[in-house]
């Protein structure tokens, strides 16, 4: 949503798509996070419909030179991520993204194939395989880290070393250590579709 005295270089506006247990608000949350230690003004926030695991979820994340005076769901995303690519299949992700706005998505799938599941020409497209990542370092199918070091990448709106302090911040020492590391791999395979 462009909100009357906002500029793109003022507020942008991210809206996370996982299945509940994958973490979306997590990684928004971080993400959050990491930009208020960077000195920028931020929100952070989920939308659950039935809460329940493996349901359909949103989180979204507003990050601004300013304060944020806006406080609803993100309509008109600059950036989508989606953490679980079944839900490409189900539901509208890319709903109201803006022309020049970012799809980032935890797929395998030739960016062809993504673009063609999407159902949209918008935006920029960053395919990267999220879950294999996870499953190699942390032994687990968990992707919400890899996906932050993705939007890191993309976006360039938040640094990798203070993404490392958030992290640290937020997890014990040895699954910070784990996660930063699946954010690094990410961050270093992130390629634009």
């Amino acid at each position: 949503m462009r909100v009357k005295g906002y500029n793109l270089k003022e507020i942008i506006e991210f809206r996370w798509h996982g299945r509940g247990g994958q973490g979306a608000w997590t990684a928004s949350e971080l993400l959050a996070r990491t930009a208020l230690k960077e000195g920028k003004y931020i929100q952070s926030f989920p939308e659950f419909g039935p809460e329940r695991m493996g349901a359909p979820v949103a989180a979204f994340t507003r990050i601004s030179t300013k304060p944020i005076r806006i406080h609803c769901a993100v309509y008109e995303p600059d950036v989508v991520v989606v953490l679980d690519p079944t839900l490409l299949k189900t539901v509208p992700v890319a709903s109201g993204l803006t022309e020049t706005g970012t799809i980032i998505v935890n797929s395998t799938e030739t960016p062809d194939k993504v673009r063609e599941q999407l159902k949209t020409n918008k935006g920029t497209l960053w395919v990267i395989p999220a879950t294999e990542i996870a499953l190699n370092i942390l032994g687990l199918p968990i992707t919400n880290t890899a996906l932050l070091g993705t939007v890191a990448k993309a976006t360039n709106i938040v640094s990798l070393g203070t993404i490392e302090q958030t992290v640290k911040d937020r997890f014990r020492t040895d699954l910070a250590e784990k996660n930063f590391a699946v954010i690094k791999k990410a961050y270093k395979e992130a390629k634009q579709a």
